[in-house]
C-alpha cells in the first residue's frame, strides 16, 4: 500500500527534477520541485514536507553542509540523498550526516518508490548524532559501479550498530578491508580493530591465540598471555578466514557469542567481554556445514548480516578508478604515477583476474616501478597479463608442482625475467617484481616443508618469526592446508 506524502525535491538538474515530479505525483504525492538548496531550506524551515529528495552538489550549497541544519530544525524528517559521485565517502557522509537512504545516480525510479513508501510508513525516527570529526579525502574502498554502490549503501547501514557480519568473497576482494572500514567510520573507531587469520596459526595454538592462556597451561606457558579477544576489547575483531577455525574453537567463539563471555586457555574464571565480530572467508560455509566441518549455530551467529565482496571480473567498469587510486598510492613509495592508454585499459577489463584486486595492485605497483614511460601501452599490458598467466595463483592455495623444489621455483622466474631481457642488465625495480611473484609459493613452500612448524620456516626463510608470521597473514598463506 503507498502511504501518500508531499514531497520536497532538490536537484540542479531539470531533467531530473521532471522525471521525479511525474514518477511521485502519478503514485498520489504531492510534489514540490526547486533547483536550488536555499529554497529547499526555506520549505523546511516552514515545516512543509514529509519527507525531502535531495542531490548533494547544489548550485549554491552542499547537502552535506544543509542536512545537520535540516537534522536540527526538524529531526524526524525523513532525508534521502542523490548523487552522481559514488564514492564510498559519500555513502559514509550521508549516514553520518542523518540521511535516510543515499540513492547513486543514474537511480533505479521503482526502487526509489520503494525507498519513499518505506520512509514515509516507518515510525518517526531521531537521525544518528552527526560526527564533527573531517575524514579528508581517504577511499578505503574504490569503486562506481552498481556492485560497489550496494556495499557501500550496506556499510553505511552498519557503521552504528554492533550487528556481526560475515563477509564473503573470492581471496583478493579486500575482505579486510572492509572489516577495517566498518571499524574506522562505525560508533567502535576508538576501540582496537584487532585482526587473526585462522589460516596463519598452527591448530593447537587458536583458542591461545584467541582467549589467551593461563601460565602453566600447556608445555611452553611460561607465562600469562592475553588473547585477541581482550587486546580487541571495546573494539572490532576480525575472524578472517573463518573456515579454517577448528570445531573446539568453534564450540569455545560460540559460547562468546552465546553469553558474552569466555575463559582463558587454563583459566576457570569467565570473562566478560564486549567486542564487534567481524568475520571473512573465501570459502562455501554451508558445504562445510554439511561435511561437518562447521557448526550450524555458529554460521547463523556470525550470519547476521552477510556481505558478499564481488570478484573483480565482476566488476571491471571499476577497473580505470583502481588503476589511478594504486598509481597514487604507489607515490609513497617513491613510484611515479603512470596513465594506461583506453587500449590497455580494455585489455584488462577482458582478463579473468583470477587474484582479484590484490593482483591488480601488484600488477600496477610493477608497472610503476619497471617501466619509465608515463603512459603504458596496451602492448606492455598485454606481456605482463601473458606472463601473469603462467605463474602458479594463489586462488590454487599456492601450490606448487609435488617436483618443484624452492631453488626451481626462484630459478624459474629470475630465468624468466632476466631472458625477457635479452641478456642485458635488469632495469631497477626487477627484485621488487621477482619477490612479488616468487614470495607466496617461497613462504607455501617452506610452511610445507615443516609441516607448519613456523619456527623452523622462519629459518629456512631466514627471516625471525614476527616476520614471517606477518608475512602468513599479508599473502593469505593457508597454514592449515600445508601442515597436513
Amino acid at each position: 500500500m503507498t502511504i501518500r506524502g508531499n514531497i520536497l525535491v532538490a536537484d540542479d538538474d531539470a531533467a531530473v527534477r521532471t522525471v521525479l515530479n511525474q514518477a511521485l505525483s502519478r503514485v498520489g504525492h504531492e510534489v514540490r520541485v526547486t533547483s536550488n538548496a536555499s529554497t529547499l531550506w526555506r520549505w523546511v524551515a516552514a515545516g512543509e514536507g514529509d519527507l525531502v529528495i535531495t542531490d548533494v552538489v547544489m548550485p549554491d550549497e552542499n547537502a552535506f553542509d544543509m542536512l545537520p541544519r535540516i537534522k536540527k530544525a526538524r529531526p524526524e524528517l525523513p532525508v534521502i540523498v542523490m548523487s552522481a559521485q559514488n564514492t564510498f565517502m559519500t555513502a559514509i557522509r550521508a549516514s553520518e550526516t542523518g540521511a535516510y537512504e543515499y540513492l547513486p545516480k543514474p537511480f533505479d525510479l521503482t526502487e526509489l518508490l520503494t525507498i519513499v513508501n518505506r520512509a514515509l510508513s516507518e515510525p518517526k525516527r531521531l537521525a544518528p548524532e552527526v560526527r564533527n570529526d573531517e575524514q579528508g579525502e581517504a577511499m578505503p574502498l574504490v569503486g562506481r559501479s552498481v556492485a560497489m554502490q550496494d556495499i557501500y549503501r550496506m556499510l553505511a547501514r552498519m557503521m552504528q550498530t554492533d550487528l556481526t557480519v560475515m563477509i564473503t568473497g573470492e581471496s583478493g576482494t579486500g575482505k579486510e578491508l572492509v572489516a577495517r572500514a566498518l571499524h574506522e567510520y562505525g560508533r567502535r573507531r576508538n576501540g582496537p580493530f584487532v585482526a587473526i587469520n585462522m589460516a596463519a596459526i598452527p591448530r593447537d595454538l587458536i583458542e591461545s591465540e584467541l582467549f589467551g592462556h593461563e601460565k602453566g597451561a600447556f608445555t611452553g606457558a611460561q607465562n600469562r598471555s592475553t588473547g585477541r579477544f581482550e587486546q580487541a576489547e571495546g573494539g572490532t575483531l576480525f575472524l578472517d578466514e573463518i573456515g579454517d577455525m577448528p570445531m573446539e574453537a568453534q564450540t569455545r567463539l560460540l559460547r562468546v557469542l552465546q553469553q558474552g563471555e569466555y575463559t582463558t586457555v587454563g583459566g576457570r574464571t569467565p570473562i566478560r567481554t564486549d567486542v564487534r565480530i567481524v568475520a571473512a572467508t573465501n570459502k562455501d560455509l554451508r558445504t562445510l556445514i554439511n561435511q561437518g566441518l562447521f557448526r550450524e549455530d555458529l554460521f547463523y551467529r556470525l550470519n547476521v548480516v552477510p556481505l558478499r565482496l564481488p570478484a573483480l571480473r565482476e566488476r571491471s567498469e571499476d577497473l580505470p578508478d583502481l588503476v589511478r587510486h594504486f598509481f597514487k598510492l604507489g607515490e609513497k613509495e617513491g613510484l611515479q604515477t603512470k596513465r594506461i592508454d583506453n587500449a590497455g585499459l580494455e585489455l584488462m577489463k577482458r582478463y579473468g583476474w583470477p587474484g582479484n584486486v590484490r593482483e591488480l595492485e601488484n600488477l600496477v605497483r610493477r608497472l610503476a616501478a619497471l617501466y619509465p614511460q608515463d603512459e603504458i601501452s596496451a602492448e606492455i599490458i598485454e606481456t605482463e597479463l601473458r606472463a601473469a598467466e603462467t605463474i602458479p595463483s594463489g586462488n590454487n592455495n599456492g601450490m606448487l608442482p609435488d617436483d618443484v623444489t624452492i631453488a626451481q621455483a626462484v630459478e624459474h622466474y629470475l630465468q624468466r625475467y632476466f631472458g625477457s631481457f635479452g641478456g642485458d642488465l635488469p632495469p631497477p625495480g626487477l627484485y621488487q617484481r621477482v619477490l612479488a611473484e616468487v614470495e607466496y609459493p617461497l613462504v607455501l613452500a617452506s610452511m610445507t616443508a615443516t609441516r607448519g612448524n613456523q619456527i623452523k620456516a622462519a629459518e629456512l626463510l631466514g627471516l625471525n618469526r614476527n616476520t614471517l608470521r606477518k608475512k602468513i597473514r599479508e599473502l593469505g598463506v593457508n597454514v592449515y592446508r600445508a601442515s597436513k
